[in-house]
């Protein structure tokens, strides 16, 4: 997979497709984070027990769950209104906050979770997710603004 799409040509393609950049960037994440979360769950496996090796796997599921989701409604959004995705991408995060959080308080503390390998978990594949994400967005150019068609109107 090659990270930076093509420049933009004479005529103004970009080469990409504004929507693969969601699903790319969703792909590219979910597998750097995975990967950590597994090679956590063998670290935890190994030092503590089975249960600190699920509740790292869990965590890391549930942060997947969480962000992927974002980039998947923003590829559904960019297919049809590539300069709304943006914005439906926040709406859409401001609402996983509020539903994951009402459904972890539902749900409740299953008793087999070890929490600080829970906690550690999470906040580890949050960082790493966000990070992969930044540069992902950080290497792709997307044209703001139009460019003018026929020159300076006078």
């Amino acid at each position: 997979m090659n990270s930076t799409p093509a420049r933009p040509g004479p005529a103004g393609s970009a080469g990409v497709s504004f929507s693969s950049l969601w699903l790319r960037l969703a792909w590219l994440c979910t597998a750097v984070t995975a990967a950590l979360g597994v090679v956590l769950a063998i670290v935890a496996w190994a030092t503590t027990d089975l249960a600190a090796a699920g509740s790292v796997l869990f965590s890391a599921v549930v942060v997947i769950a969480f962000f992927a989701i974002s980039l998947v409604v923003g590829h559904l959004v960019g297919r049809r209104n590539p300069a709304g995705a943006i914005g439906m991408f926040a709406v859409v995060y401001l609402v996983k906050i509020v539903g994951f959080a009402a459904l972890l308080i539902w749900i409740g503390t299953p008793a087999w979770i070890n929490p600080p390998w829970f906690g550690g978990t999470g906040i580890a594949v949050v960082v790493v997710w966000q990070a992969v994400e930044l540069w992902g967005f950080s290497r792709v150019r997307l044209q703001i603004f139009n460019d003018p068609e026929d020159g300076p109107r006078g």
